[in-house]
């Protein structure tokens, strides 16, 4: 997950958000009108004969080098600002035609065109607002911030008040900080001071912001390069863009009192209600998003997210739902017609589940709360599965609908298999890992998407612990090994998730000497390497667990050994990557006629033979560095 938050961190990251506010910054330079000079006789003679109109052109100030040219069937009432417009630049044309301005600001080189209402905006040089029907401040506005989002529990009980540079973090943080009020209190404190500092009677469009085809868009910040084109509506909402980020709501989009963060995608007809995107997350394909912050890369996409917080990279690609989901982490899947949203238990919606990193749900599965899997990362929930109330505490798992009913086990329980995912599927960790880190467009939130660190280690080391039993059976459940929640598991499996768990506990062990060999010759401090298992002052804090794991597990050897070891197991790991591939193959043309002749082999798939590449290169590498010892 992202890295946990300290009070500290919570409180300087709010304070600094404050500090350096676009929101803030906009309140206060719009608080003082821009002053301009009065229209010359010959000025207003030029705009009558354009077909522009004022009930009292005297209220109409000017920038000092303004010229009347390019202004075009236009009125103008009340207080307003006129910048500058130069007309052709190029291929674009700066200035003003068919539409009504009152009370706004109008800076230099902006295009205003059949904007039917533009009320109480200042518009900052290079927008382009065309074809619009409103675009107006009605009355004070906070644009969104401080809207109460009621984080896992519907009734509340984790609340998270929103901020525009807020990350999954620092709701994290909030949300599971309760018994902490010292830390409550500050935060929400400084989100009201956020809050009161931010609100405004007047609107900002800012530089090179497009908006477009709009019906109605209300209370809005919008920021820098922004793209609004033909939403339903925007409104209350502040909306944060750069020119090299872009953020677009369009095509149908509902958005309304929400935070809309840098590259940040509404598209293709969904809502966003009382929400927080995060950076480059997106909601689409009538996707609907209520009360709920995601994080950055999620994409939301036909379904239903609610009371949720929701971490990076979580694919929702067909109509499911999920409600008062607490998944930090995030790095998931939701299959369609997944319903991971029991929090109504006939009593009151006030139950929670707490999703572990990279859980799968499969297609159909029906998840009852309140159930805790933030202890069994990287899960595959298989299709159909319906699982009851629990907490489950194995890493890498496959939790599969029941294939027998047996004596003295409920036949609503599943079956479990421990570390599954490890040794049947490592290709879907390898290829997603990879593709997260190809994928990240966060420049702002810290995400941290390696697989095999300290934190799940150690999940995979108490879960072997717990299965290294003394007593054997053929069958077990909950009441014989902590953590299998509502499901059993059959001895073979419990064998297989001991070995499964030891191989990438020892691999994560060697991959860290690995590196911390290749940081010693990088340092100039070959004559070091051998010391690296016995000196405790070599290294960093990461290498300091990875030797004391390599050590636990396989004590004994020398540097040379270790890294011959290494290579051996990269080896086991790409041919693990080939054969989970060639599953699909066989049972392929055992299905599907021309199977064969429409996909392309398991040796021929893209991240196979990356995988298998990559092997042959680092066993060279491996080889040329025991060369050196």
């Amino acid at each position: 997950m992202e890295a946990t938050m300290t009070k500290n961190n919570v409180i300087s990251q709010l304070e600094k958000a404050i500090a350096h506010s676009p929101v803030i910054k906009a309140a206060k330079d719009n608080a003082t009108p821009l002053k301009g000079r009065k229209l010359t006789d010959k000025e207003i003679e030029v705009l009558k004969q354009n077909g522009n109109f004022s009930c009292d052109w005297g209220t109409i100030t000017v920038a000092d080098d303004f010229i009347p040219d390019n202004i075009y069937t236009s009125y103008l009432h009340g207080s307003v600002y006129l910048g500058k417009q130069s007309g052709y630049a190029g291929t674009k044309w700066y200035g003003i035609a068919g539409s009504t301005i009152f009370n706004s600001e109008i800076l230099d080189d902006v295009t205003i065109v059949n904007v039917k209402n533009l009320s109480n905006y200042r518009v900052k040089s290079g927008a382009n607002l065309s074809n619009v029907g409103t675009l107006e401040m009605d009355g004070e506005s906070s644009f969104g911030i401080g809207v109460e989002l009621p984080i896992a529990i519907e009734t509340g009980g984790r609340e998270v008040l929103t901020y525009p540079e807020i990350t999954v973090d620092v709701a994290a943080a909030i949300a599971t900080g309760r018994g902490n009020k010292d830390l409550i209190s500050q935060y929400e404190s400084l989100v009201e001071k956020y809050k009161k500092a931010a609100s405004s009677s007047r609107g900002t469009v800012e530089a090179n912001a497009v908006v477009k085809n709009s019906q109605k868009i209300v209370n809005v910040y919008i920021g820098e390069g922004a793209n609004i084109d033909n939403p339903t509506l925007v409104q209350d909402t502040t909306i944060y863009s750069l020119t090299d980020e872009s953020t677009e709501i369009s095509d149908g989009a509902y958005v309304k009192e929400s935070i809309v963060q840098w590259g940040a995608e509404v598209t293709s007809m969904a809502i966003v209600d009382k929400s927080v995107l995060t950076e480059h997350s997106h909601v689409e394909r009538h996707g609907k998003l209520t009360e709920s912050l995601i994080g950055a890369n999620t994409g939301i996409a036909e379904g239903e997210v609610t009371a949720c917080l929701v971490g990076p990279f979580v694919g929702f690609h067909h109509q499911s739902l999920l409600i008062a989901a607490y998944w930090p982490e995030g790095k998931g899947n939701i299959g369609y017609g997944a319903n991971v949203g029991s929090n109504h238990t006939s009593k009151a919606p006030d139950q929670e589940l707490w999703a572990g990193e990279g859980l799968f749900y499969g297609l159909s599965v029906n998840i009852k709360f309140p159930s805790d899997y933030s202890r069994a990362p990287y899960t595959i929930i298989a299709t159909g599965v319906s699982a009851l109330p629990q907490k489950m505490e194995f890493p890498f798992s496959l939790m599969n609908t029941p294939g027998a009913v047996l004596d003295g086990i409920s036949p609503a329980y599943n079956e479990l298999m421990p570390g599954w995912v490890l040794s049947d599927n490592i290709y879907v960790i390898k290829r997603n890992e990879g593709k997260y880190m190809k994928r990240n467009k966060a420049k702002r939130s810290q995400l941290v998407l390696e697989v095999f660190r300290p934190d799940i280690v150690e999940m995979m080391k108490d879960a072997r612990a717990r299965l290294q039993i003394s007593e054997k059976k053929d069958v077990y459940t909950a009441r014989d090994i902590k953590g299998l929640g509502k499901s059993y598991m059959y001895e073979r499996s419990r064998v297989n998730g001991i070995d499964a768990y030891t191989f990438y506990i020892q691999y994560y062990g060697l991959t860290g000497l690995y590196k911390a060999v290749n940081k010693l010759i990088e340092l100039g401090e070959k004559d070091q390497i051998n010391n690296l298992l016995t000196d405790e002052s070599l290294g960093c804090d990461r290498w300091k667990h990875e030797r004391n794991v390599l050590l636990e597990e396989l004590p004994g050897k020398t540097v040379a050994e270790y890294l011959n070891l290494l290579s051996e197991m990269e080896e086991k790991i790409a041919q693990c990557v080939l054969v989970s591939k060639q599953k699909d193959d066989k049972r392929g043309v055992r299905v599907i006629p021309d199977y064969a002749q429409a996909h392309k082999p398991a040796e021929q798939d893209g991240f196979v033979k990356e995988t298998l590449e990559k092997t042959v290169q680092l066993q060279e590498a491996i080889k040329n560095l025991i060369s050196q010892l």
